[in-house]
C-alpha cells in the first residue's frame, strides 16, 4: 500500500526530503537550547566567586545570551521553512492522489464503475485523500520531529543524570502499550465510518439530482426521515471511535504530570543533599525542560499514530482504486481503422456479474449490415439497453463474442472502436458549459456550419436559436435550465456531429412528440446515409420504418423481421402495436 501511494509523490520528494532535514536543525537548536540555558543559569545569574557568593557574571550573560539568541534565530528559521516544505508536499501529493485517481476512473469500464458505487469514488476522491494528505504531513514532519526531539533529550537526561534517565525509560512503553491497544479497536471502526459516508454521499445525491420528483411527490419528510437516519449513523460511529481515541489524552497526562513529580522530587534531592554536586540547579531546570520535551513529543507522535488510524482505511480505499485494473483493454496490437457499421453477435451470453446463472443476455445470434435502420422493441427488462452496450464494449460479452467492421470487437484499440460508435442513452447528460462546448463533445473541431447542421438534424435548431445568446448559451449542471425534450434534442445533435460509423439511439426520443420523432429520424437518414442507426424505442411509430426490427424478451431475442413481418409472426410485437393503436390491427 505505502509503496503505491508513494508514486504520487513524484515532483514533490525534494520538498518531502527538505521538510525532514530542517526539521532535524530545528530539533538540534531547541535541545541545545536547555543546555545553554542552563550554562546561562550556573555560570552567568548563579555565578559564585572564590568564597562561594553568588555574584553573577555579566560578560558570561551577554555571551552565553547572545549565543541563546542565534539558536533561537536558526531555529524559527528552520521550523519555517520546514512548515512550507510540509504544506508543499502534502497538497501536492494530495492533488497527485487525485489526479491519479480520476484519470485511473476514466480508464474504467462500467463494470468496474459499478462495483464501486458513483457516491463511494466520490468520497474516495475528497473525503478519503484529505485524511491521507493531512496524515502525510504530520508523517514527514510531526513523525520525524517527535522521535528525534525524544532521543536527543533521551540523551541529554542521561548525561545531565542516568539515574534520572531512567524514569523515562520506565513510562515510555506504559505509553507504547496503551497507544497500540487504542489503535486496535479504533481501526475497525473508521472502516465503518468511511463506508457510512458513502452511503451519505448516496443519498445526498439522490436526493439533489431526483428534487423535482421529491417535491412533485411531497416526500420531503421521507428524504430527511433517509438522510437523518445515515446521518446519525455516521454520528454514532464517529463518537463511539472518539471515545476510544480519547483514552488517549488520559493516559499521557498521567505519565506526564507522574514524570514530572518524580522528576522534581529526586531531582530536588540531589541538588540538596550533593549541594549541586551532583545535579545543579541549571541542570535541574533543564532536565524539567527536557521532560516536558519527551513527554509531550510522545503526545504529538501518539497523535500522529491517531492520524495513521484515521487515514489507514482512507489510504485502503484510495489504493483500491488505483490498483484497480479495467476489465476492457487494448490488445497486444490493437487494430485501429474500423472498415464499416456492419455488426455480428454469435452465441452471444451476458451477465454483469459474470456469473453463469444470472444471465442478462442469453443466445444472442444477429447480423446487421452496415448502413441498416435496426428497430429494437421490447419490455422493461428485456435487456435492449444491454445489448447494444456490448457494441462499443462498454461491458465485455460473457461468452461468444460481438463482430464490429468484420473483426472482434475485441481486436480493437478501445479508443478506435468508441469514436466509431454514437450513443445517446436513456440518461440524457448534459455538461455545465454553454450549447457549443455541449455540442463539441461530439467533434472538437466542429465548425458552427456542421453544429447548426446537427441542431437542424435533431429538431434542435429553433429552440438553440431563440436562446438568449444562442450556442453561447450556458447549460446549467445536468441540463437543469432546458426541457427533458430539447435536452434529448441536443444530446442527438451531438452524436450526430461524431458522423459515427454506428449510431445508436437508446429511447432518446421518448420526451418529444411523434411528430418530431418522425422529423428526425428522416433528417438522420439523410445526414448519415451510410451509417448503421439502432433506434431503441418503446413506440412502434418509431421503429416500423427500419430495415429490420428486433424485437427482446427476457434477454432473448423472440423473432426479427420488418414490420409487416413481425405483425404476422410475432405475438408480443402484434399486442405492443394492437395495444397503441387501440385495436386498430385486426
Amino acid at each position: 500500500m505505502i509503496k503505491r501511494l508513494a508514486k504520487s509523490i513524484r515532483e514533490f520528494k525534494a520538498a518531502s526530503i527538505l521538510c525532514p532535514l530542517f526539521i532535524a536543525g530545528e530539533v538540534t537548536m531547541e535541545v541545545i537550547i536547555p543546555m545553554v540555558m542552563a550554562k546561562l543559569l550556573d555560570e552567568g545569574i548563579n555565578y559564585k566567586n572564590a568564597e562561594g557568593v553568588v555574584v553573577g557574571n555579566a560578560q558570561s550573560l551577554w555571551q552565553i545570551g547572545l549565543f541563546l539568541v542565534f539558536l533561537v534565530l536558526v531555529s524559527i528559521t528552520c521550523g519555517i521553512l520546514a512548515g512550507d516544505f510540509a504544506a508543499k508536499a502534502s497538497t501536492g501529493f494530495a492533488r497527485n492522489l487525485r489526479h491519479d485517481m480520476y484519470y485511473r476512473i476514466q480508464n474504467f469500464s462500467f463494470a468496474n464503475i459499478d462495483k464501486f458505487s458513483t457516491s463511494s469514488l466520490v468520497t474516495r476522491l475528497t473525503t478519503d485523500v484529505t485524511n491521507v494528505q493531512n496524515s502525510y504531513q504530520m508523517i514527514i514532519r510531526i513523525a520525524i520531529r517527535s522521535p528525534l526531539m525524544m532521543i536527543f533529550s533521551l540523551i541529554m537526561v542521561f548525561l545531565i543524570n542516568p539515574q534520572l534517565g531512567l524514569i523515562f525509560v520506565a513510562v515510555l512503553p506504559i505509553l507504547a502499550i496503551g497507544l497500540l491497544i487504542i489503535m486496535k479497536f479504533a481501526h475497525p471502526i473508521f472502516m465503518l465510518m468511511l463506508k457510512t459516508y458513502d452511503k451519505l454521499n448516496r443519498v445526498v445525491q439522490e436526493n439533489l439530482r431526483g428534487i423535482r420528483v421529491v417535491k412533485s411527490f411531497v416526500r420531503e419528510d421521507k428524504e430527511r426521515e433517509k438522510f437523518g437516519g445515515v446521518s446519525d449513523t455516521t454520528y454514532r460511529l464517529a463518537t463511539k471511535a472518539e471515545r476510544i481515541i480519547a483514552f488517549n489524552m488520559p493516559l499521557m497526562q498521567v505519565c506526564v504530570y507522574g514524570v514530572m513529580l518524580l522528576v522534581a522530587w529526586f531531582g530536588a534531592n540531589l541538588v540538596v543533599n550533593t549541594n549541586e554536586a551532583a545535579l545543579s540547579t541549571g541542570e535541574l531546570t533543564s532536565m524539567f525542560t527536557y521532560s516536558m520535551q519527551i513527554l509531550m513529543n510522545f503526545m504529538m507522535l501518539s497523535m500522529v499514530f491517531m492520524m495513521i488510524v484515521m487515514s489507514r482505511a482512507s489510504a485502503n480505499r484510495i489504493v483500491e482504486v488505483l490498483e484497480e485494473e479495467s476489465d476492457i483493454t487494448d490488445p497486444a496490437s490493437p487494430v485501429k481503422d474500423i472498415k464499416d457499421g456492419s455488426i455480428i453477435f454469435k452465441d452471444v451470453n451476458f451477465s454483469y456479474s459474470k456469473d453463469i446463472n444470472k444471465l442478462c443476455l442469453t443466445d444472442i445470434d444477429l447480423e446487421i449490415k452496415s448502413g441498416e435502420t435496426i428497430g429494437i422493441i421490447g419490455g422493461t427488462g428485456s435487456s435492449k439497453s444491454t445489448l447494444v452496450q456490448l457494441i462499443p464494449r462498454l461491458y465485455d460479452t460473457t461468452s461468444g463474442s460481438v463482430s464490429v467492421g468484420g473483426r472482434n470487437v475485441k481486436e480493437y484499440c478501445v479508443k478506435s472502436l468508441r469514436d466509431a460508435v454514437a450513443m445517446v442513452l436513456q440518461k440524457n447528460v448534459l455538461f455545465s458549459g454553454t450549447v457549443r462546448e455541449n455540442l463539441k463533445w461530439g467533434n472538437e473541431n466542429a465548425t458552427d456550419e456542421e453544429i447548426e447542421q446537427a441542431l437542424k438534424s435533431a429538431c434542435a435548431y429553433d429552440f438553440v436559436s431563440k436562446m438568449p445568446q444562442g450556442l453561447d448559451t450556458f447549460i446549467e449542471q445536468g441540463g437543469t435550465n432546458v426541457s427533458g425534450g430539447q435536452k434529448q434534442r441536443l444530446c442527438i445533435a451531438r452524436a450526430l456531429l461524431k458522423n459515427p460509423k454506428i449510431l445508436i439511439l437508446d429511447d432518446s426520443t421518448s420526451a418529444v412528440d411523434t411528430q418530431t420523432d418522425a422529423y428526425i429520424r428522416n433528417a438522420m437518414k439523410e445526414f448519415l446515409p451510410n451509417t448503421t442507426k439502432i433506434i431503441i424505442a418503446q413506440r412502434i411509430s418509431s421503429v416500423e420504418h427500419a430495415d429490420k426490427i428486433i424485437v427482446m424478451d427476457g434477454g432473448k431475442i423472440e423473432s426479427v423481421g420488418n414490420h409487416a413481418e413481425l405483425l404476422e409472426q410475432s405475438e408480443i410485437y402484434k399486442e405492443v402495436y394492437s395495444s397503441q393503436t387501440k385495436g386498430g390491427v385486426k
